[in-house]
């Protein structure tokens, strides 16, 4: 049985996770440019390496109390099945390799939240393995498209 990687990174102390195939690179907060007319859920544009990528906000997604933006704050730049997307994380904590029998659909554990697709039980707590390609619905990744392409 092959291990599956998950790059790990923490919101509000709740650990989450994302398959480190999708993930491009980790970098320091920068300062997030608005953008007007783009869903909620995007705090606006950030520019990596001259590359304008949309910054999605996990904290509204998974209902977490709002904050600002800390110096300490990382974001992971990540690949969804349609563009590169930056991911707001208190921090990067590493990456782990899990086998399937470790892990649970989300369904089965927390039903009705459709932005996580499973969970790793570690001995010392839940991993939460996010969903990039359902973490937009259509309207919202639409809107986006629309809102960058007016910017």
């Amino acid at each position: 049985m092959l291990p599956n990687r998950l790059l790990l990174f923490v919101l509000s102390d709740q650990r989450y996770g994302v398959p480190l195939h999708a993930v491009e690179r980790v970098v320091r907060a920068v300062e997030i440019t608005p953008l007007p007319k783009a869903p909620d859920i995007v705090l606006g544009l950030v520019n990596v390496q001259g590359r304008v990528i949309p910054v999605v906000d996990m904290r509204r997604r998974f209902r977490l109390p709002r904050r600002d933006l800390a110096l300490t704050d990382q974001m992971v730049i990540a690949r969804t099945s349609r563009r590169a997307v930056a991911l707001v994380a208190d921090a990067v904590t590493g990456v782990i390799e899990y086998v399937e029998r470790d892990s649970d659909e989300a369904r089965e554990v927390l039903p009705g939240l459709q932005y996580v697709e499973g969970v790793v039980k570690l001995d010392d707590g839940l991993i939460l393995i996010h969903d990039l390609d359902k973490f937009l619905s259509l309207e919202e990744d639409a809107a986006l498209d629309r809102a960058v392409e007016t910017a």
